[in-house]
């Protein structure tokens, strides 16, 4: 399996050494590993200096890692490149089981794995994919024990529910590049990697590896436990490639009703931690057509001066008030 692996990294000294560590360990050795250090003002140059030459350094100024994911794929010499964000960990048969699933399917042009999140080093027993809506897989064509490929886009399955993450990746090169790398236009939005997905999304054949060996660091570094942030960089993400991709024109409708729910599930959660400054402010973005008797109410009483407004709220729905 001839890959590269790309590891973007920014201030990350205190938790790179466990990513690269793992890298590193893997039961197939990759052809590369090349951290693109995207401007970090921490000891990570010092630390990269460590584990020269088993792996690349590139370094550019402070861009983002959508940026400087395409600087590693772009420099990268594989067929094929395996993405690990710089805080997360790949089990020891991570790459193996993706050469598995190339050997199976050679026409794949994208794969993504399962993963659990990790917190305090202490790996969740459940897993993203279990996490998966009723029939969510349907379709997939099996090429192996936990192995499997999709051999139609899943466009609508991914606005609908998104369990494929970056640490979790591997493409091919040529394919990636031609359909123009991630996608940099939806700026540094926090779950930015979301536009890249539906990129990936209309690839074929786009495979699936059951099996979780990647887990996913949950620390006060990282945004992802942010539901209201990320459900507004979604809906903002979703409305950007509507905007800017023809091929996704089909899929307008469900599209449009995805970047509602997100900014009503937003609105929700703002205005039960008291930010009545957002609720007031997501609500403009709603459309007419989706707004509800609650939400109205919710954003008349966002309105209101401080604190009426927190009291009126307190006495109107409570902290779990069935209208909620």
């Amino acid at each position: 399996m001839d890959v590269s692996v790309v590891i973007p990294s920014y201030n990350r000294a205190d938790l790179l050494p466990l990513t690269l560590d793992a890298v590193l360990a893997q039961t197939i050795q990759p052809r590369e590993v090349i951290v693109v250090d995207d401007g970090s003002r921490d000891d990570t140059f010092a630390l990269l200096v460590r584990y020269q030459p088993r792996v690349r350094v590139i370094a550019i100024e402070n861009s983002g890692s959508i940026v400087a994911r395409n600087v590693g794929l772009r420099a990268a010499a594989g067929t094929l490149v395996a993405f690990c964000d710089s805080d997360d960990l790949w089990r020891p048969d991570f790459l193996e089981r993706m050469r598995a699933l190339w050997s199976a399917e050679p026409r794949l042009e994208v794969a993504y794995a399962n993963f659990h999140t990790v917190r305090d080093d202490v790996w969740s027993t459940g897993t993203k994919f279990d996490e998966a809506p009723p029939r969510y897989w349907d379709g997939l064509r099996s090429v192996g024990e936990g192995l499997g490929v999709f051999d139609q886009p899943i466009v609508d399955r991914v606005v609908k529910w998104q369990p494929f993450f970056q640490s979790a990746v591997v493409v091919d090169r040529a394919t990636m590049l031609r359909a123009g790398g991630w996608d940099e236009g939806v700026g540094r939005t926090i779950g930015d990697d979301f536009g890249t997905v539906l990129r990936m999304a209309e690839f074929v054949p786009f495979g699936v590896l059951f099996l979780p060996l990647v887990g996913i660091r949950k620390h006060p570094g990282n945004f992802s436990a942010n539901t209201r942030a990320m459900n507004l960089g979604d809906a903002n993400i979703l409305e950007y490639v509507l905007a800017s991709r023809p091929s996704l024109a089909p899929h307008e409708a469900l599209i449009r009703e995805s970047v509602a729910r997100r900014r009503r599930e937003a609105l929700e959660s703002a205005f039960a931690d008291g930010d009545f400054a957002a609720v007031r402010a997501i609500y403009e973005r709603l459309p007419a057509s989706s707004l509800t008797i609650k939400l109205n109410l919710k954003h008349l009483l966002a309105g209101l001066p401080m604190p009426l407004a927190a009291g009126m709220a307190r006495i109107s729905f409570g902290a779990r008030s069935i209208l909620r």
